[in-house]
């Protein structure tokens, strides 16, 4: 005799389990979810130093191995995450969900989409502005430079995907890591508007190119200085108004007044 099927109202108990789990291990704040989100991160490391040497890598035998082993990874943390999302509609509007399905073309399909590798970069965004970072600061006594942290990080996820870009449109058969080099070179010439001029990028797509680059990459500059200078802020809703950011020894919401009860985050 077979096993009866499960029935679905137990199939249901069972994925709402698991999606509470994973939320969990993703929101989690407690001791063990961390270090489980610790190991995540240091995972999320070691694809993107796989990333970064992909291309002084293709040629070893292992390395079709390991591009197929991330791109499993990969899967899979798309699998957890569209269950922790449940609506699929939700998940499918986020930004990393896309991102990440274009990451793992580009590993399940290297030799056909590796022009479009640059894009791996974003998964270094996505480490800045998950709850680990933020909770790895405050333990750090760091809170403060918090949004200094994240513009950072965005200022240099930018200059590695323009880089990236730049190299396999421009520089892509040029021997060794010269070709890298000459595109890192005119990618941060022209993000500080240095402008030297003895490396251009040719034709109508490479001034576009250009303009685009100088345009974004100054406002993310703009967006770093302000991130330095201003006043430190923390993230806390007020209750009657809904503003955001406060002072930190704010006991008064400064847009309506109401009394505020901000969290201490040990400082």
């Amino acid at each position: 005799m077979t096993d009866p099927l499960p029935h679905p109202r137990h199939l249901s108990q069972s994925t709402e389990t698991l999606r509470n789990r994973l939320r969990w291990l993703e929101r989690g704040q407690d001791t063990r979810s961390l270090q489980l989100q610790a190991l995540l991160a240091i995972i999320d490391l070691a694809i993107l130093a796989f990333f970064l040497f992909g291309p002084f890598l293709r040629k070893g035998h292992s390395y079709v191995i390991v591009d197929y082993t991330v791109a499993a990874w990969i899967a899979i943390e798309l699998v957890a995450r569209g269950l922790i999302a449940g609506d699929m509609k939700v998940f499918f509007t986020r930004l990393m969900t896309w991102i990440d399905l274009f990451i793992l073309a580009t590993l399940l399909f290297p030799d056909l989409l590796f022009n479009f590798a640059f894009l791996r970069a974003m998964r270094v965004w996505a480490i800045g502005n998950s709850s680990l970072f933020r909770e790895a600061l405050r333990r750090c006594g760091c809170i403060q430079w918090l949004d200094v942290a994240r513009a950072s990080l965005n200022l240099v996820v930018f200059l590695f995907i323009v880089t990236g870009f730049v190299y396999t449109s421009f520089f892509y058969n040029r021997e060794g890591s010269e070709g890298f080099v000459d595109a890192l070179y005119f990618t941060v010439a022209t993000v500080t508007t240095t402008g030297f001029g003895d490396i251009t990028l040719p034709g109508t797509s490479g001034k576009l190119t250009s303009i685009i680059t100088m345009i974004i990459g100054i406002s993310l500059f703009v967006r770093l200085a302000q991130a330095v200078v201003r006043p430190y802020k923390v993230n806390f809703p007020c209750p009657q108004c809904g503003l955001h950011r406060h002072d930190a020894d704010a006991v008064h919401c400064k847009a309506c007044g109401h009394l505020l009860n901000i969290p201490d985050e040990g400082m």
